[in-house]
C-alpha cells in the first residue's frame, strides 16, 4: 500500500495480467471469434434475405409486365411469355426464367391473362432449389 499526501492509501496489485486471473488469459480472443461469427452470419442472412426479396419482386413485375403486354389489341400470350423471358434475363438471370405459363382465367370477375413463373428459390446466393419460387401476373384481356 501506497500513501497518499491526504493520508489515503491506494492499493495497487500490478502484474503481467493486469487484473485478469491467470486463467482467464486468453479469453478475449475466444470472445471475439464466436461474436465476430455470430455477427458475420447474422449480416449474411439479413443480406440473403433481401436478395430472395429481390429476385420475387422482379419476377413478380415481370409476369404482371408481360401479362399487359400480351393482353395488347395485337399480342397474345406467346408474346406475353416471350415479354416475361425477356425481362426476366434482363434484370436477373435467363435461368430463372425456364418455366413460364399463360392461361386464361376469370379473376375477380373479369377475364384475364395470367403469367405464371416458376423459378428457383435463391438459397447461397442466386442457387437454389428449381421451382419453389412460383409468382403470377394478371393483365385484364381486351374485349
Amino acid at each position: 500500500m501506497h500513501g497518499g499526501s491526504n493520508g489515503c492509501s491506494i492499493s495497487c496489485r500490478c502484474g503481467a495480467s493486469g487484473d485478469r486471473r491467470p486463467d482467464q488469459r486468453g479469453s478475449a480472443v475466444v470472445d471475439f471469434v464466436l461474436v465476430g461469427g455470430l455477427l458475420s452470419m447474422f449480416f449474411l442472412a439479413i443480406i440473403q434475405l433481401a436478395l430472395v426479396l429481390h429476385v420475387r419482386n422482379t419476377l413478380i413485375d415481370a409476369a404482371a409486365s408481360g401479362a399487359r403486354y400480351g393482353t395488347l389489341a395485337d399480342r397474345g400470350a406467346p408474346d406475353a411469355e416471350e415479354r416475361t423471358a425477356m425481362l426476366i434475363g434482363t434484370a436477373l438471370n435467363a435461368e430463372f426464367a425456364q418455366d413460364i405459363s399463360t392461361t386464361e382465367v376469370n379473376f375477380q370477375g373479369l377475364r384475364t391473362l395470367e403469367v405464371t413463373v416458376k423459378a428457383p428459390m435463391p438459397v447461397i446466393g442466386l442457387i437454389g432449389p428449381r421451382d419453389l419460387l412460383e409468382v403470377k401476373g394478371h393483365a385484364a384481356i381486351q374485349p
